[in-house]
């Protein structure tokens, strides 16, 4: 099985939270599962730092070296994610998440997040 990290999920991974589930961490933590990130989240990182609405410290450098020593894979956007968004229904506004949606569904992932939005699509997500 393969699991997209939702950007929050990420972020209280990096920064230790102890908001992310022991079950989650046992997850991730497998090296046997793969796990994923996208390019995505890093880009909302990105915004989000330098918009002044996110604090992490050493912004998405960090976060993009903090996926690589976590053994994560990092997967990047496809012209097929992009077109599937257009597809989904209304239920998410938020375009990032919208874009890790489609990417979990073309790339047949579940998607761990505390986002009750996300879990409203019919895809496979945990928390």
């Amino acid at each position: 099985m393969k699991y997209l990290l939702d950007t929050h999920t990420a972020l209280w991974l990096f920064e230790g939270n102890e908001k992310l589930p022991q079950r989650t961490r046992d997850i991730i933590y497998d090296a046997d599962i793969d796990i994923y990130v996208s390019v995505i989240s890093a880009w909302e990182v990105a915004i989000k730092v330098s918009l002044g609405k996110l604090d992490f410290s050493g912004g998405v450098t960090t976060f993009l070296s903090a996926i690589e020593s976590n053994n994560i894979n990092l997967i990047g956007i496809h012209d097929s994610y992009v077109k599937l968004v257009e597809t989904l229904p209304l239920i998410h506004r938020d375009p990032f998440d919208r874009l890790i949606i489609s990417t979990a569904i073309s790339e047949n992932m579940t998607i761990i997040t505390i986002d009750e939005n996300i879990h409203k699509y019919d895809i496979s997500s945990l928390w």
